[in-house]
């Protein structure tokens, strides 16, 4: 805990007493503020946030419980220390009812005082780490992000939904970045597990020779260094749910171990001789064609049947532009409150930038780059100005869209038609006009593309449900 970074306000109207305490707690690092009367503190923290406010229960314009509750109504993370000459029992259980930390008489011990502050104050940063962490599990798993514009997406959700509640294997493929933990933790969230735990294992960083303790667990003595016994992921995720990721990288040896356990639901730890039987969800992720693999001989086939019950493909960020304010929107709300930093927006001409890039790196970069601009940026409104350069670049440059290699005809036709929509008019008979087509024409290919849910206007920033 940075001490100076601790904001302290002492509100007593014995002057004396306020000098005091004042210069003892500023001696120990923190940052002190005096006040003589209830007013004075209300308008203080009116102003600025405060770690710890020490105040006489009795003030000769208001009492120290009141001012305690019309603090705690405006900030309900400030905590309270209650002095009073006139101590009693009933008065320090009425202080601790109302909310406040601890209660001490006067005339006060300084020695005490200093004491009481710093387990007050490890108790706020404990709290506050819990409910950060609270925040960051919550937002790995955000529903936000799976709102979309893009039926495509939408009939993903749908899926994943109706899977959650069944204990099937699902295979979730897609690019990096498109969001393939965020499904599996909301399948996971739905699911008659969500109370057990979800258990996340990256197969590409565990190396082989530690892959099979790593997964099913070792007993002491297995092999040098096994000085204890050490529990698995499986077993570590038993009655929720184990999230495999990168499972192409898995290597020949793993996959088979992974096959016997999906097969038989049971195992012996490394050293171990003691069968153990879980009861786990597996869900696995690649950003390989894991089909193309089994073709060439690097991927199980018959791990690749019993994973792939349910395969869910998820689409890059380049094919559901429609959706980019939407995810500009939830992550400025999220890294506002995450950083502390006053809430932000993006200008139109800023949004329709961000539709208009590809993003390679799909959401999380995506992700990387809203997050930069709320640290960075102080202004409330984002405009094109703020945005990174190669964002800029790039828009400068492009002239149309990009026909890949490989690309079929209706690929390029869906992409095109999405892109008048997107980057020229939203307006389907304009649009209609551009492409050179009926209006029914049009409504006709969004029908069979799958784009019928494209919006009437141009789609504007807001706040993701």
């Amino acid at each position: 805990m940075d001490k100076a970074r601790v904001n302290i306000l002492v509100t007593d109207d014995e002057r004396g007493l306020c000098v005091g305490i004042q210069e003892a707690l500023c001696r120990e690092g923190y940052t002190v503020t005096a006040a003589h009367d209830a007013q004075t503190t209300l308008r203080l923290t009116q102003e600025r946030l405060f770690n710890l406010i020490i105040a006489d229960i009795k003030l000769p314009d208001l009492s120290g419980l009141d001012l305690l509750k019309q603090v705690k109504n405006r900030s309900r993370d400030t905590f309270f220390i209650l002095m009073t000459a006139y101590g009693t029992v009933e008065s320090a259980v009425e202080a601790m009812k109302e909310g406040a930390y601890d209660y001490l008489a006067k005339p006060i011990d300084m020695k005490r005082l200093r004491a009481v502050v710093e387990k007050a104050l490890e108790f706020q940063s404990l709290v506050t780490e819990n409910h950060e962490l609270r925040l960051r599990l919550q937002s790995r798993a955000e529903p936000g992000l799976l709102v979309s514009e893009c039926e495509s997406m939408r009939a993903i959700v749908r899926l994943a939904d109706e899977v959650a509640r069944s204990d099937v294997t699902v295979l979730i493929e897609g690019e990096s970045g498109t969001g393939k933990e965020i499904v599996a933790r909301s399948v996971h969230a739905k699911s008659a597990r969500a109370e057990r735990p979800f258990i996340s294992v990256n197969c590409a960083a565990l190396q082989e020779q530690l892959l099979e303790a790593e997964l099913f667990g070792h007993a002491k003595g297995a092999f040098t260094g096994a000085v204890a016994s050490r529990p698995g992921r499986f077993q570590m995720a038993d009655g929720g749910t184990l999230f495999l990721d990168e499972i192409g990288d898995l290597s020949p040896k793993g996959q088979g171990d992974l096959l016997r356990v999906l097969e038989d639901g049971c195992f012996r730890a490394v050293g171990g001789t003691e069968l153990v039987r879980v009861n786990v969800r597996v869900i696995a992720a690649t950003n390989q064609n894991l089909q193309e693999a089994v073709d060439a001989g690097k991927f199980r086939a018959d791990l690749f049947y019993r994973l792939q019950i349910v395969p869910i493909v998820l689409p890059p960020l380049r094919e559901r532009a429609e959706d980019v304010p939407l995810l500009i929107e939830t992550f400025l709300k999220q890294f506002a409150a995450k950083h502390k930093r006053r809430r932000k927006t993006m200008a139109r001409e800023a949004l329709q930038l961000c539709q208009r890039f590809p993003w390679p790196g799909n959401i999380r970069q995506l992700r990387n780059v809203v997050e930069r601009l709320v640290i960075t940026c102080p202004d409330p409104v984002l405009g094109v100005n703020d945005l990174p350069e190669f964002l800029r670049e790039h828009d400068q440059s492009a002239n149309g869209f990009l026909v890949r290699p490989g690309m079929t005809l209706a690929e390029a036709e869906k992409l095109l038609i999405r892109q008048t929509l997107t980057h020229v008019s939203a307006n389907r008979e304009e649009a209609a006009r551009v492409l050179g087509i009926s209006r029914r024409a049009l409504q006709y290919k969004l029908k069979e593309y799958g784009l019928l849910k494209a919006p009437e206007n141009p789609p504007p920033a807001r706040e993701a449900a």
